[in-house]
């Protein structure tokens, strides 16, 4: 098909997925859906143990290294606010992350190598990743087997605030890690008109609330980046009754592994010490969530080259503290995640989230170009290296 024909097939895809999402780990109908969109093209899918996703190859008939495009699938409980006509059919459930986008990308870069097969120097391979938004697919991608023998891998994320025609690649540090914690604060209920014969922990989380957020101003430098948030409170069920606990709910952000495992333990100390003060119990349960997303310098660059050349305006972006699980995959593989931009009126997680479709078409040949080079480097590199 030509560009116009593919654009149009690509936003009938991200629209069809738009009106059905499916939340982390129920992505069923998904991926079934691009099961059949890539066997449409005779794009071969392998077998898997995971229940959702999709792993599939485009071998080239020249052997060589493999590059793996990463594309996440799941979408989020949030209520769709868009008022669009393809807006999402399924109460509660909205794509309000854009992994619709990334899925129809990725699919229309599958589409464009499939049609050069012939001329690929080594294989592509498309993971199609359930469960991003929980934090965990990732790892049971890995688990699975589908990034063994990856030479290389790369991903996009879409980018509200960055207008389409735009591409930010950078270096090093682009997203944070992401942890959890949950707290519990154990005292005593009474009667709100007797506090003193209780031991009130609405109180004791208030102070610890505040004392939290004396971490990143008195123990992180100016020159680094972190953020606590709490960002969840149940506590009682009436008005006149002291509770019996609180429980707390909150995020933490981090680049640096030093600082990460240092905020955690000031946390820990807070929380005990804080409970402590008020002569009360605490429960700290920690979640360790995926690790900074670190781009590699080689592929960025290659990468980089390949933007320019489409042509995209390629930016160094600002790092995010938002997480994303595509740095599980670099911790094992050189590779390199971007910032896409579509030109949206809201940022991720929001209900009115949109993106200009616009930039799908860009998307599609971002990545497939961006496959077709780095297979071509790495050959190059191994041929060079090679020693007889």
């Amino acid at each position: 098909m030509n560009e116009k024909e593919l654009e149009t097939r690509l936003i009938e895809i991200r629209r069809h997925l738009h009106q059905y999402p499916e939340l982390s780990k129920e992505e069923f109908e998904t991926t079934k859906a691009i099961q059949n969109w890539l066997l449409e093209a005779g794009i071969e899918i392998h077998k898997t143990k995971l229940p959702t996703g999709v792993f599939a190859e485009i071998k080239g008939k020249k052997s060589g290294p493999v590059v793996a495009i990463r594309a996440d699938i799941d979408a989020l409980p949030i209520e769709e606010q868009t008022g669009l006509p393809y807006a999402s059919k399924i109460k509660g459930v909205m794509h309000a992350c854009g992994h619709d986008f990334h899925t129809a990308a990725a699919i229309g870069a599958a589409y464009l190598l499939k049609e050069s097969e012939s001329e690929l120097h080594g294989t592509i391979r498309l993971i199609f990743q359930p469960a991003e938004e929980t934090g965990g697919g990732a790892v049971k991608v890995i688990r699975d087997g589908q990034l063994d023998g990856v030479d290389a891998i790369i991903g996009l994320h879409n980018k509200p605030d960055l207008p389409v025609g735009t591409v930010g690649l950078k270096e090093g540090p682009l997203m944070a890690a992401v942890d959890r914690l949950y707290v519990t604060i154990c005292g005593k209920g009474s009667h709100g008109a007797l506090p003193h014969t209780g031991k009130d922990p609405v109180v004791a989380s208030a102070h610890l609330i505040t004392a939290l957020q004396s971490i990143v101003s008195r123990n992180v430098s100016p020159l680094e980046s972190a953020v606590i948030s709490v960002t969840k409170i149940e506590a009682g069920k009436t008005w006149n009754v002291i509770p019996e606990e609180v429980k707390l709910e909150g995020t933490v952000r981090t680049f640096d592994p030093i600082i990460r495992e240092e905020v955690k333990q000031r946390i820990e100390t807070i929380v005990k010490h804080v409970a402590a003060a008020f002569s009360q119990e605490s429960i700290l349960s920690w979640y360790t969530g995926p690790p900074p997303l670190a781009n590699d310098k080689r592929i960025t660059e290659i990468v980089k080259q390949t933007a320019e050349q489409l042509p995209l305006k390629v930016i160094d972006p600002e790092p995010s503290m938002a997480g994303e699980d595509f740095s599980s995959y670099l911790q094992l593989v050189p590779g390199t995640f971007a910032f896409f931009g579509t030109s949206g009126t809201e940022d991720w997680h929001h209900p009115a989230f949109t993106v200009d479709e616009k930039a799908l078409i860009k998307a599609a040949y971002f990545l497939s170009e961006s496959a077709r080079n780095l297979l071509n480097h790495i050959t190059l590199e191994k041929l060079q290296t090679r020693t007889y």
